[in-house]
């Protein structure tokens, strides 16, 4: 009979797909996982994981009990939630995956003023320019610029945000004329790496006809530099702008985009307080942010052309 403490390393290595990731999550060293792991086979009768060299992967049997694990990882969250109190602020560790422009240009100061608030709250933001997969519990919640469109999810729009394109001022002193969107031709473009754009919602470049940019990255922080750097003209976050002086937008009356974040969720959380306290609380901080530095920009931010 498996309890609590052995669904849960259960959890960890079906999640880490190793002994090793598991262990670093439950802050235990990869042999002791290994040795619950077979305990808990033993205890079951049954195989749980396909060891090869790849890693740990489900079999049918192990793929049926991860239904019920998560089923009583959420009770015990509920439960937590209950025992907390009312009175009490956000509690716990809660991790968040998002895009690396929100990561790093948004999170930082939504996430240090929850925190204030929150003394016993522990945040981890994953930072990565990918999908992120609820269901294997990657995050406890994602921001996310296209919602999905499958899978058991609650879904709720953050805010929208503008992009447009920018270049340095000393790139532009030295560089062709930029009058119009026909003028790029002439410049240097920087962009994401095209076979690595992960949502088809950050293929920018196409509506300009840019089929492929001169230089490149997955990386929206890396892009943002190498602008900064005077490299050339790319596509930006105008909540970015504020961050990099020197750097200011161009051809606005010609080209800008709109997106927008939305905060995904995995539907069993949605009676877990403590997780919905902070996805209110992460939502309205980022709308104000948002706000607050694309309201900055004003005048100064345009091209004077």
């Amino acid at each position: 009979m498996a309890d609590w403490d052995d669904l849960r390393i259960f959890l960890a290595v079906a999640r880490g797909e190793s002994l090793s990731a598991a262990g670093r999550v439950l802050k235990l060293d990869a042999a002791t996982v290994g040795r619950r792991v077979a305990r808990l086979e033993a205890a079951l009768g049954a195989r749980l994981f396909i060891r090869s060299p790849q890693g740990y992967q489900l079999t049918d049997e192990g793929g049926r009990l991860l239904t019920h694990a998560q089923a009583v990882e959420a009770a015990m969250a509920r439960a937590r939630d209950a025992l907390a109190g009312p009175g009490e602020g956000i509690q716990g560790q809660i991790r968040v995956g998002a895009p690396d422009g929100c990561a790093n240009y948004l999170l930082p100061q939504v996430v240090a003023a929850i925190c204030a608030q929150n003394p016993a709250l522990e945040v981890q933001i994953v930072a990565l320019p990918r999908v992120f997969n609820l269901t294997r519990r990657e995050a406890d919640m994602v921001i996310a610029v296209s919602p999905p469109e499958q899978g058991r999810v609650l879904v709720q729009k953050i805010s929208d945000y503008r992009l447009h394109l920018a270049a340095s001022d000393a790139y532009l002193a030295a560089a062709a004329p930029l009058a119009t969107p026909a003028d790029l031709g002439a410049h240097r473009v920087i962009g994401y790496i095209p076979d690595m754009i992960f949502d088809r919602e950050l293929d920018y470049l196409s509506d300009l006809g840019v089929e492929a940019p001169v230089l490149a990255s997955n990386s929206v922080s890396v892009q943002l530099q190498l602008i900064r750097q005077g490299a050339g003209v790319g596509v930006v976050h105008d909540f970015a702008l504020p961050a990099t002086p020197g750097v200011r937008r161009v051809l606005t009356g010609a080209f800008g985009l709109t997106r927008a974040f939305h905060l995904v969720r995995h539907a069993d959380d949605r009676t877990v307080t403590r997780l919905n306290r902070f996805a209110e609380a992460l939502s309205a901080g980022l709308r104000a942010e948002i706000a607050r530095l694309e309201a900055q920009l004003g005048e100064a931010g345009t091209d004077p052309r």
